[in-house]
C-alpha cells in the first residue's frame, strides 16, 4: 500500500512538472509570471483626462500674424506637473550633474587608497577577468572638504575660484564653474532617419516614397520604411551635450537700462527664491531636464525589477492647451473672460492695467501656485512665466498637422537658419499684458536662448487605458 502511494506521488508530481513546461495544454494562453503594473501618481503631477476640443479660435488676431484658426483636436491622457518646474527642483538637476562629475575626475585621478567611485563588476572566460566600465558608483561619498591636498586638487576643477582656507564660501554654489556642467545623453528620435552608412544625412520621418517598387507600393509596404527590425535603434539615436545651467544674467540681457542685478545674483542661488520658476533655461535645457528626469525615476524602477515608466517629456501644443483650458469655450484657463475678479483681484502675475507691474501682487516673478488653480488641479496655466512646448513654431501648424495628439517637430541643427530655430512659447508671463495669457494664444522663442520670463513644466503619458472623461475624471479604469 506504501508502496503503491508513493509511485502515486511520483507519478502527480511529473504531471505537475510536465503541465509547468506545457503550460495551456497547447493554446494559447500568453506568458505566464507576467510582472503586475499599478499606476502610481508620479510626485507633483496632475491627471489631464483625454478629450476632445476645439484648439484656438480665440478673442481678435491682435498681432494680425493669422496663427489663431480654430481646428478641432483629440488628446490622449497624460500627466502634468502641477506648477512650473522651480529653482530648487532645477537645483537638484544641477547638483546631481555636479557630482557625476567629481565622481568621474575623482575616478580617473584615482587618488584614494581604493577608487570606489566607478561600480566594478567581475566578468570574463577567465576567473581574473574584470571589466571595470565607467559607470559611477552613487555609494560612495564625495568628501568636499577632505584634507588631502590631491584630492582637493581634483575637485578644484568644478569651482571658479581657488579655495584657499575659505572652503565653505568656496563651495557654495554660485561659484561653480557652469563651464563644467555639462550634461550628456542619448535620445530616440523616432520621427527621423538616419542612413546608417552615411549619419549625417537626415531624411523624412518615412522613406517609403524612395521605393521605386509599384507592386509593393500598391501593397503599403515599404522596404525602405525605417523599423526596429531592417534599422535597429542606431540610426534614430541622437547624442546630446548640454551645458544645463541656467542664463542668470538673462535679467540684464532681456531689459537695457533697467536696475536687475540683484536678481542676477541670488535668482537662483538663494534660498529665498526656491519655490519661485527656474527661468533662463533655454529650450535644450528644458529637454535636457527632462531626460534627466527620466533616468533618475526609471533608474530607480529597475533596481527594484519593477517595470519602467513613460518618459518625462514637455508638452506638446495642443496638450498645452488643453490642460490650460480645462474648461471648454473660455479665453482663460480660470473659466471666465476677464483676467480679475468682479471685486476687482487679478487672477495672475502679469503686466495689468496701463503697464502697472505691481497691481497683482508681483513686480516680477512671485512664488509657484499664489493664485488658484483651474479646473485641473495646475497653478500658474496664464502668468507668472510663460512656458516651453516641445513643437517647433510654424505659422501655418494648425492647416496640415493631425487631429490626433496634434504636434509638429522640427529638430533644428546648429547651421539651421533661426527661423528653423523658433519653438513654441504658451502661457503669458509677469512681463505681458492679458492678451498673452489667453488659452489660445502662441508665440515662439529660440531654442537656444534662456529668457526672464519663460520657464517650463513636464509631463508623462498615461500608460494603458486613457483615464476618464469629463464625466468620469475622478475614475482609474
Amino acid at each position: 500500500m506504501k508502496k503503491s502511494v508513493l509511485i502515486l506521488g511520483w507519478v502527480a508530481m511529473m504531471m505537475v512538472m510536465v503541465s509547468c513546461k506545457n503550460a495551456g495544454n497547447g493554446q494559447l494562453v500568453g506568458v505566464e509570471n507576467r510582472q503586475e503594473y499599478v499606476e502610481v501618481v508620479p510626485f507633483g503631477m496632475k491627471i489631464i483626462p483625454l478629450g476632445h476640443f476645439l484648439m484656438g479660435g480665440g478673442e481678435a488676431d491682435a498681432t494680425y500674424s493669422q496663427t489663431y484658426a480654430a481646428k478641432n483636436v483629440t488628446v490622449q491622457s497624460f500627466w502634468m506637473d502641477e506648477t512650473e518646474i522651480t529653482n530648487n527642483e532645477y537645483r537638484q538637476f544641477v547638483m546631481w550633474v555636479r557630482d557625476s562629475i567629481a565622481h568621474v575626475l575623482l575616478g580617473d585621478a584615482e587618488v584614494e587608497d581604493e577608487n570606489e567611485h566607478y561600480l566594478k563588476y567581475r566578468r570574463g572566460e577567465n576567473e581574473g577577468d574584470v571589466i571595470e566600465p565607467k559607470r559611477i558608483n552613487w555609494r560612495t561619498p564625495i568628501y568636499w572638504d577632505s584634507d588631502n591636498e590631491e584630492y582637493q586638487a581634483v575637485l578644484e576643477n568644478l569651482y571658479s575660484s581657488p579655495a584657499g582656507n575659505e572652503r565653505y564660501y568656496h563651495y557654495k554654489a554660485k561659484d561653480l564653474n557652469v563651464k563644467m556642467l555639462n550634461f550628456e545623453y542619448w535620445w530616440t528620435d523616432r520621427r527621423a532617419y538616419r542612413d546608417p552608412e552615411d549619419p549625417e544625412v537626415m531624411g523624412a520621418a518615412y522613406k517609403e516614397f524612395d521605393n521605386n517598387d509599384p507592386s509593393t507600393k500598391d501593397m503599403g509596404m515599404f522596404s525602405n520604411r525605417p523599423t526596429a527590425y531592417n534599422q535597429g535603434k542606431k540610426p534614430f539615436l541622437r547624442k546630446e551635450v548640454v551645458n544645463i545651467y541656467p542664463d542668470t544674467l538673462c535679467w540684464i540681457h532681456d531689459f537695457t537700462y533697467s536696475f536687475n542685478e540683484p536678481l542676477t545674483e541670488n535668482y537662483f542661488s538663494h534660498p529665498r527664491y526656491d519655490d519661485y520658476p527656474v527661468v533662463g533655461v533655454s529650450w535644450k535645457q528644458a529637454r535636457a531636464f527632462c531626460a534627466w528626469r527620466t533616468q533618475l525615476r526609471n533608474t530607480y524602477l529597475t533596481s527594484r525589477d519593477w517595470a519602467f515608466e513613460n518618459e518625462f517629456r514637455l508638452p506638446n501644443e495642443v496638450e498645452w492647451e488643453w490642460a490650460a483650458r480645462a474648461t471648454p469655450n473660455n479665453p482663460y484657463p480660470w473659466g471666465g473672460p476677464y483676467a480679475s475678479t468682479n471685486k476687482g483681484c487679478f487672477l495672475g502675475n502679469f503686466k495689468p492695467e496701463r503697464g502697472n507691474y505691481s497691481a497683482d501682487g508681483g513686480v516680477q516673478t512671485i512664488i509657484v501656485a499664489h493664485f488658484h488653480p483651474n479646473d485641473w488641479g495646475l497653478y500658474d496655466m496664464a502668468g507668472n512665466v510663460a512656458e516651453w512646448c516641445e513643437d517647433a513654431y510654424n505659422e501655418s501648424a494648425y492647416n496640415f498637422a493631425h487631429d490626433l495628439n496634434m504636434v509638429y517637430t522640427y529638430y533644428a541643427k546648429e547651421s539651421d537658419p533661426p527661423t528653423l530655430k523658433r519653438k513654441v512659447v504658451r502661457g503669458g508671463s509677469w512681463k505681458d499684458i492679458s492678451y498673452y495669457m489667453q488659452n489660445g494664444v502662441r508665440s515662439y522663442c529660440y531654442q537656444d536662448t534662456g529668457k526672464s520670463y519663460i520657464g517650463f513644466r513636464c509631463v508623462q503619458t498615461y500608460l494603458g487605458r486613457n483615464y476618464g472623461d469629463r464625466t468620469t475624471s475622478s475614475n482609474v479604469y
